[in-house]
């Protein structure tokens, strides 16, 4: 597989992983099969190691399923325009390993030797509960979620300049896109700031530098990317050269930038 795609799959997969509405859900589903103790059990286990069961069980069958959703639904992004479809097909594809899965713990929990009958109810069962989850999952997605899953499309055609570019303007709110003025490293998000306004994107620095596409301007320091169209001059800062924005701020100029930084404001 190719590094970008590994990039927007983990990406995706960190969005899902920090949502707390997400995390609500597979609790609350955790909670009612300990408490109802569906499929014998109530009556096989007691109360924590029954917890201990469906905990397990249900966060490998959704690690299985989410993963398989968030794969799918990176490769197929430009193929299959709805969410739902791509979604959908994760589900057929993690079908067979959740379902492989829970039946292997189930064995290694009560006991027993599979047999051909029971290895396809498992899978059967497993397309069931990827479904649950894709259904879950779709129903208890963040608009944060869904707008990375289901990047806006642009409002016009692309022009050759512009299409590098778009990749980074549907990571933005619809009224923050506006020409890029300066980008800057915030933990593991870039802070974009744009003639609309300004908004934390969950993207590498060295990503979001690549996904700029033909906005002129440069980048002054390890952590910081100013466009031309902000630059109001050059000063020093504590002896050494930065860039003063139009909004008044100082970016600092690594030693390693400073002729190139001359040579394009000077």
């Amino acid at each position: 597989m190719e590094r970008p795609f590994l990039q927007s799959a983990l990406r995706e997969l960190q969005i899902f992983l920090r949502a707390p509405r997400f995390w609500a859900t597979f609790g609350a589903v955790v909670l009612i099969f300990w408490v109802t103790g569906p499929y014998g059990t109530a009556e096989r286990l007691a109360t924590a190691p029954r917890l201990g069961f469906w905990l397990v069980q249900h966060a490998i069958a959704w690690g299985i399923a989410i993963v398989a959703i968030v794969l799918v639904n990176t490769l197929l992004l430009s193929r299959v325009p709805s969410l739902l479809g791509r979604m959908a097909i994760g589900t057929l594809v993690a079908g067979a390993p959740v379902g492989l899965a829970t039946e292997a713990i189930s064995l290694v929990t009560f006991g027993g030797t599979p047999t051909l009958s029971t290895i396809a109810q498992s899978i059967a069962s497993g397309l069931l509960l990827s479904a649950l989850f894709c259904g879950l999952t779709f129903m208890t997605m963040s608009s944060k979620q869904a707008a990375v899953l289901s990047p806006a499309p642009p409002s016009r055609p692309e022009t050759a300049d512009e299409r590098a570019e778009v990749q980074l303007m549907r990571r933005l709110k619809p009224e923050n896109r506006g020409p890029i003025l300066h980008m800057t490293v915030a933990d593991h998000y870039t802070e974009v700031t744009t003639s609309r306004g300004r908004e934390l994107v969950l993207l590498r620095f060295s990503d979001a530098l690549e996904e700029l596409g033909a906005t002129a301007g440069l980048q002054v320091h390890r952590s910081h990317f100013v466009a031309d169209i902000n630059v109001d001059r050059l000063t020093r800062a504590e002896g050494r050269l930065a860039v003063r924005l139009k909004d008044g701020r100082e970016i600092p100029v690594s030693r390693s930038r400073t002729e190139a930084v001359r040579s394009r404001w000077g």
